[in-house]
């Protein structure tokens, strides 16, 4: 069977939680996924841990680090949180100077441990391990095409796809690596290790972000910013659309597999995705979310007694729309961290009061004020309704929405968990309709060029500032079959 590869076992993982998101009672997006990646560290899986810890945000169903020596293989993963999956004597037994990690939330793949990164195969040259944040549009096809050929799929993941098309390959490892990456649609930010190399990828786009790091001759690879910090290291620069660098005995080689296309980093990232104090295209996200809620205010003033953002994303954003307004910003409402994850399935009855498990309103602040709730986006409605009429029982006399960001109309294709587009409240009501439905006393979103002039630095230069906008305007940077619509979000 020269063209089959293998998964070097199937984890059972130490538990299965079925609270990992799923059965959320808000309707937020769901964040994507997250890889760190270590090149030249005697401990590197100890900074995967802690550079997955601070990257816990983007996925809290799954958690993996995978290990190499030069000779072999060391890894585990696990269902939940990275706490949960690694202790001091796991981490100990991962040796080597080079790994990759992983924290998933899965969306279109299922729930289950096979399906947790990083994806360790055997294949003709040796091992094999991938991690990858986004989603590949076009793997309905290519799995298609591939088992046609022969090909056997051991999970539900599209990450698979790049493994086999690899494995089929005649060419070496990086030839072969540059032929699956060229073939690949979508939005994603690869890592992919042998026993002696680390290559690591962007899509032509730029939709997913990766970013490199150092520390003392060891290079890092990230998601986000902030992991950086966290051990340490010191940023040098985000992974350009269809580059491939390549890691070796030989040191860093910066290639590409592609041509960049047209720039165009997921917006979400600035909006609600990434954690504050991380750095994007050399904008801070806090200093971001500020400069979009000081737009907001410029766009839709409303005279008020306080000003409130929902916790934690729209914080920032709330005091840059206090601080042009002059409107004192107070904490209206309290977000309780300790209720996410739970085996409890709620009633119908009980998920309708659920809200008040995991946000408060601060009664003493909000009673008898004319409040403004500042959130970054409103999926179906649900939950911005149950958060305004939180602000009513606690006395607030008015409640003013302002959302900090455009109508959210149109699913994601790139890594992002998005409902149906039939399910999406901006994609069939007017603004009058969603603030009746919310119950708000005025509504307002913050527009596209307000938008992509608070976030800045990104790229003057291409259109739309280097952004995916699609989810607002319906302009999709890459070819999508909308026949398949129900081939949405994150499988990796």
């Amino acid at each position: 069977m020269p063209h089959e590869i293998i998964p070097e076992g199937l984890w059972t993982g130490d538990y299965y939680n079925e609270g990992t998101g799923k059965s959320d009672i808000f309707d937020k997006l769901k964040e994507e996924c997250g890889v760190f990646g270590v090149f030249g560290h005697p401990d590197a899986a100890s900074l995967s841990y802690y550079g997955l810890h601070a990257l816990q945000h983007r996925g809290e169903e799954s958690a993996g680090i995978c290990v190499a020596d030069g000779r072999e293989f060391r890894y585990h993963r696990g269902m939940g949180l990275v706490k949960e999956v690694f202790d001091k004597e796991r981490l100990e037994s991962l040796k080597g100077g080079m790994s990759i990690g992983h924290v998933r939330y899965s969306t279109s793949g299922d729930s289950r441990i096979t399906n947790a990164q990083p994806l360790v195969f055997k294949y003709r040259e040796g091992n094999l391990a991938i991690a990858t944040n986004g989603n590949i549009v076009n793997e309905p096809k290519l799995r298609h095409e591939l088992e046609n050929a022969g090909s056997i799929f051991q999970t539900t993941s599209d990450t698979e796809v790049i493994a086999h098309l690899i494995a089929r390959s005649p060419k070496d490892f990086v030839e072969a690596a540059k032929d699956a990456l060229r073939r690949l649609v979508g939005g994603f930010a690869f890592l992919l290790m042998t026993n002696d190399k680390l290559l690591v990828a962007s899509d032509p786009n730029g939709l997913r972000p990766i970013t490199m790091g150092r520390l003392g001759d060891a290079y890092i690879f990230t998601s986000e910013t902030c992991a950086l910090e966290v051990i340490g290291a010191e940023a040098v620069r985000d992974i350009a659309p269809g580059e491939l660098l390549v890691l070796d005995a030989n040191g860093l080689h910066v290639d590409r597999y592609t041509e960049p296309a047209r720039k165009a980093l997921c917006a979400m990232e600035y909006i609600y995705f990434s954690r504050p104090d991380s750095d994007l295209n050399g904008s801070n996200l806090h200093s971001a979310r500020k400069r979009m809620g000081s737009r907001m205010a410029l766009e839709s003033f409303v005279d008020a007694d306080v000003v409130t953002g929902v916790p934690d994303s729209s914080i920032s954003a709330a005091i840059g729309y206090a601080e042009q307004t002059g409107i004192p910003y107070e904490l209206g409402l309290i977000k309780n961290k300790y209720t996410g994850r739970t085996f409890i399935q709620p009633s119908q009855e009980l998920r309708e009061q659920g809200v008040k498990m995991k946000l408060s309103a601060v009664r003493r602040v909000v009673e008898g004020k004319r409040v403004v709730m500042i959130d970054d986006s409103i999926v179906r409605g649900t939950t911005s309704r149950r958060i305004v009429n939180l602000l009513r029982d606690a006395g607030a006399s008015e409640v003013h929405v302002r959302i900090t960001s455009p109508p959210f109309k149109n699913p994601c294709f790139y890594g992002i968990d998005t409902p149906d587009r039939r399910e999406l409240i901006a994609s069939a009501k007017s603004i009058e309709e969603i603030r009746q439905e919310i119950n708000a006393d005025s509504l307002s979103f913050l527009s596209t060029e307000g938008l992509i002039a608070a976030i800045g630095g990104c790229d003057e230069n291409s259109p739309k500032g280097g952004l995916c906008l699609a989810c607002f305007d319906n302009d999709y940077p890459t070819q999508i079959d909308f026949d398949g619509e129900e081939k949405m979000g994150c499988s990796c």
